[in-house]
């Protein structure tokens, strides 16, 4: 559902009912775009906070030029490509790396894992091992991955989004897929590639505490039938076509709460 100017007028003229609507409306797409281009839930959570309160502080900016959804999403493109990143800093990520690593693992008879939650872990290893992987891509190359094959932005608005002729992101996405297809094709068994599977992953995967018993990613997925809101853009190889089915995830802050409380304080107003 897409805001309306009015529904930004009463905004500004002090319509709490009508903030509470535009919170709602942009909170989740926001997380999770934070969570992939940041990779760590508590990251996302404080960058999707930060954005919100820059896209409520500029709300009398929009001028319905474009999609409410698209002015959004520059607002947090602008704030998250100038993010520091807490968990890879001093250690960048390449798909060499990251495959010489796969290379490298070799499994050991050590695994006495509950295969029961060992099909749980698996899952949390996929969302974990993708989130990993798009930090591969050059920030701006994982936003335009990101945007274009699990936002699924028609090219003319990812441009919009992130600055881009039409045809540039375009380009730019397609050329990323091709990266992105051509790793997932040799290691990973969900992008037909043999040298990688989450079940066999596990036990090393909990003893180099890559994934986590409380199942961060797992624990706050949004069901797919309530988080299909997006268009479908160019048809999606079979092996890139793994982000295009992750499910979405639910922040586990209660946003909207927080900054209705904050935005009643003396010194914090819409601008106007």
């Amino acid at each position: 559902m897409e805001i309306e100017m009015c529904q930004i007028k009463q905004a500004l003229n002090g319509s709490e009912r009508a903030l509470e609507l535009i919170i709602v409306n942009v909170e989740e797409g926001i997380f999770n775009l934070s969570l992939r281009m940041l990779g760590r839930m508590e990251d996302a959570e404080d960058a999707k906070q930060d954005i919100l309160i820059k896209v409520i502080t500029n709300l009398s900016s929009y001028k319905g030029d474009s999609l409410f959804s698209t002015w959004v999403y520059r607002i947090a493109v602008n704030h998250l490509l100038n993010v520091k990143d807490k968990q890879f800093t001093g250690q960048p990520l390449s798909f060499e790396i990251f495959g010489s690593d796969i290379d490298r693992y070799v499994i050991t008879s050590a695994d006495s894992t509950d295969s029961v939650e060992k099909n749980i872990l698996s899952e949390e290893l996929k969302m974990s091992c993708t989130n990993v992987l798009l930090q591969c891509l050059t920030p701006l190359d994982r936003l335009i991955f990101i945007l274009g094959t699990m936002f699924r932005v028609e090219s003319s608005i990812g441009g919009e989004i992130t600055g881009l002729s039409a045809d540039n992101f375009r380009q730019r996405l397609s050329r990323c897929k091709k990266v992105m297809s051509h790793f997932l094709s040799e290691y990973c068994e969900h992008g037909g590639g043999k040298k990688c599977k989450c079940m066999n992953r596990v036990h090393y995967a909990l003893k180099q505490q890559r994934i986590d018993l409380a199942l961060p990613y797992s624990s706050s997925l949004v069901p797919e039938t309530i988080s299909n809101t997006k268009t479908a853009m160019e048809n999606i190889d079979a092996a890139t076509a793994l982000y295009s089915s992750l499910l979405k995830h639910s922040s586990k802050r209660q946003a909207k709460d927080f900054l209705l409380k904050i935005i009643k304080t003396d010194d914090f107003s819409i601008t106007k």
